[in-house]
């Protein structure tokens, strides 16, 4: 499997406004945390770690 990183998610422009308003109300500290938490759920999904590895060297 290959690192998909064409457009992929249906509606980006609401998930965007989902993720700004999980946001909404948190400090800087909570905020990095929520992200924190968001990417080892995302990860876990993902589960592979070669497309894992992929995205850490894309994300460079």
């Amino acid at each position: 499997m290959v690192l998909n990183l064409n457009p992929n998610i249906k509606d980006p422009d609401g998930f965007y406004d989902e993720l700004l308003g999980a946001h909404s109300g948190l400090s800087k500290d909570e905020s990095d945390a929520f992200n924190a938490r968001l990417i080892l759920i995302l990860a876990n999904h993902v589960g592979d770690r070669a497309i894992l590895r992929a995205a850490l060297n894309a994300a460079k």
